[in-house]
């Protein structure tokens, strides 16, 4: 796609029918993320009851996008006894299923025999896809956008094998 392609704000607020997100990693260190990473290991817990504390505008966008009609599903692929990271993220994901978003967990070790693409990714309506780039350690090294009819068919067949066999939020446990 051209480097005039549209921030994520826009592929969402575009996107019509589904939004669907495949994590891989177990550490990710991005900068929007690295100080309430922080907190969380400090003892912060987000409160249920408030909800104008949660991560906004992250969650505004997935409410108004799900408001609109569009499924949002993210599955997360990890290892088991897993992370540090993994147990913040788990621990703050009620606020994404709150937004609408559904959310599931697949141990790595079912994950085996699934054809999966190299990067994490974002695929809207079955199209497009934003391909997520990161270091070593977790930090973004950048975004790729693509149409390409045969990428968006593996990243579609592989995310709904691993949803498939995903475990629903509310009912995984963390494994330590």
């Amino acid at each position: 796609m051209p480097s005039s392609a549209p921030k994520f704000t826009e592929l969402m607020a575009g996107c019509t029918r589904s939004a669907v997100h495949l994590e891989m990693r177990d550490v990710y260190s991005v900068d929007s993320e690295r100080q309430q990473f922080e907190a969380w290991r400090q003892g912060f817990r987000h409160d249920l009851a408030d909800r104008a504390s949660w991560w906004r505008p992250w969650l505004d966008l997935i409410q108004d996008t799900v408001a609109r009609g569009v499924v949002v599903r993210r599955a997360r692929i990890v290892s088991e006894p897993v992370s540090e990271y993994i147990r913040f993220e788990h621990s703050g994901t009620f606020t994404n299923i709150a937004a609408g978003e559904q959310v599931r967990w697949l141990p790595r070790r079912r994950a085996s025999d699934i054809a999966l693409p190299g990067n994490d990714f974002w695929l809207f309506d079955s199209r497009i896809i934003r391909w997520n780039h990161f270091t070593g350690d977790g930090g973004s090294a950048g975004q790729d956008l693509s149409d390409d009819p045969a990428a968006a068919k593996l990243c579609a067949a592989a995310f709904d094998e691993v949803w498939a066999r995903a475990v629903p939020h509310e009912q995984y446990e963390i494994h330590q």
